[in-house]
């Protein structure tokens, strides 16, 4: 009796040979696994023992079992068939269709050949044999700090330097970064995913020693740390940008020296703001007994003024109008002939 299912097994092992190899180029593991599978189970026929012992012309009592076996299995090939080919159309359909987020980048791939132009946010169609790597372009974060937790390594990861006089501190940085989007497959091509270990962490650990010798521990401490962040910033702008990598901040969170040092730099400061504050003091009284000099001077002057101004007359209408608000005060006109008061009705 003629097996009716071969041709169907034979399609279906074409069908998982063909899924199979793009499986393997698309490196889908679990699809090439089950092409595998599909793949022997079509074919297992070609090495059993009853078809051996067909082949050779012997007797088998049981043909028609097997014959029976056949055709269910062969039916039961037809449906896996119909559902591997509907599993293989959603794989090919879904390989079809790449979504970019956004804050993303896609970098196109083809058989090892990276394309140059970059696949930004939305929808796009592409061979379901391309690989597309996703990377981001949104503003991250790099820290390395003392403490173990905060930053992108754990432990301590904070930047040991030398200063100007030779003294060994410690810093914690922060940089503001991102991914310029159309360098991506540059920096994939020539770098890979892993940029950040292997071009930006050098180069802010060298940046940060070369301009840590440039400044005394005390003024990394103090006052010049603003400057030194801005001089880390525009050194780092310059080497990171042209690798397609923009720096937007550079940041020193915290200067640690020894601990005699930062004791001695402290106590320093302490009595450099106490000079400042008598010097504030010292001023502030001069200021005021200038100007109780100058008050001084003023009534002095106003005093000197009236003194020569005064005269008998003055002083007599000065007197005489005091007493004008005083009660019980009478008003006698006097004769300035005689000096003697001028009654009415007295001769």
């Amino acid at each position: 009796m003629a097996d009716s299912s071969q041709p169907g097994k034979l399609a279906l092992a074409i069908i998982a040979s063909v899924i199979l190899f793009i499986a393997l180029l698309a490196g889908s593991v679990w699809l090439a696994v089950f092409m595998i599978f599909l793949l022997f189970y079509s074919l297992r026929d070609k090495f059993t023992f009853f078809n051996q012992i067909k082949s050779n012309g012997m007797p088998n009592p049981m043909e028609v079992n097997v014959d029976r076996l056949s055709e269910k299995i062969g039916g039961a090939g037809k449906l896996v068939k119909w559902v591997v080919l509907a599993l293989a159309g959603i794989w090919l359909f879904s390989s079809l269709i790449v979504v970019i987020d956004a804050g993303e980048t896609g970098v196109y791939s083809l058989f090892g050949k990276v394309k140059d132009e970059e696949l930004r946010s939305g929808f796009h169609l592409v061979n379901p044999l391309a690989k597309i790597t996703h990377m981001t372009i949104r503003t991250e974060q790099y820290t390395m700090s003392i403490a173990p937790t905060e930053g992108q390594k754990k432990g301590d990861d904070s930047i040991s330097s030398l200063t100007k006089e030779g003294l060994d501190v410690n810093i914690d940085f922060t940089a503001l970064y991102r991914l310029e989007e159309n360098k991506a497959s540059d920096i994939y091509r020539e770098v890979g995913v892993g940029y950040v270990d292997k071009i930006i962490r050098p180069e802010i650990r060298g940046v940060i020693r070369d301009v840590v010798s440039q400044y005394e521990a005390k003024e990394l401490y103090s006052d010049k740390r603003q400057e030194a962040s801005a001089r880390m910033f525009s050194v780092l702008k310059e080497r990171l940008e042209s690798r397609g990598i923009v720096v937007e901040e550079a940041v020193i969170r915290n200067v640690q020296l020894p601990a005699s040092l930062t004791k001695a730099i402290q106590e320093k400061l302490a009595s450099e703001q106490e000079a400042q504050r008598y010097d504030f003091v010292l001023d502030k009284e001069k200021k005021e007994a200038e100007r109780k000099r100058i008050e001084a001077g003023g009534q002095r002057d106003a005093q000197k003024i009236i003194t020569e101004s005064l005269d008998q007359n003055y002083l007599n209408y000065l007197y005489i109008k005091e007493l004008k608000d005083r009660q019980g005060t009478i008003y006698v006109p006097i004769n300035p002939a005689t000096g003697m008061p001028v009654f009415k009705g007295i001769q």
